[in-house]
């Protein structure tokens, strides 16, 4: 029994590594490509696509520093910031021919899925 808890306790934590480096990474490329919206101009600084660049680099941060932490709270920012990286990537989705906001839809779609094992996760035990 203690083996199966502890492969369980290691599975859990090597899941939370993954969410944690793919919050970190989706913030810094939804800065990335924000700051690549503002230089490019046109229909980049859309209000809307702005906005949500913006948002989803909050959130990854700030569920990224509550899972760091420990913060038993961290299944809800990782709720928060599925539903974020996912409203994101279709923003970015929604501009098409641009490489840089492309890649920022993969890594929001990527974040999204690891945020939502996390959040699901805490509403098993």
């Amino acid at each position: 029994m203690a083996n199966a808890e502890q492969h369980t306790h290691d599975e859990a934590h090597d899941e939370m590594q993954e969410c944690i480096e793919e919050c970190l990474q989706c913030h810094a490329v939804s800065t990335i490509t924000l700051q690549h919206c503002i230089a490019s101009g046109g229909e980049l600084t859309e209000v809307n696509l702005v906005g949500i660049l913006l948002d989803c680099a909050e959130i990854c941060q700030t569920s990224a520093g509550f899972m760091l932490r420990g913060s038993p709270y961290h299944v809800v920012t990782c709720g928060a910031c599925a539903e974020l990286c996912r409203a994101c990537e279709e923003g970015c989705r929604s501009v098409t021919g641009d490489e840089q906001l492309a890649h920022c839809a993969d890594i929001c779609a990527a974040c999204a899925e690891a945020c939502d094992r996390m959040a699901q996760m805490g509403s098993e035990e």
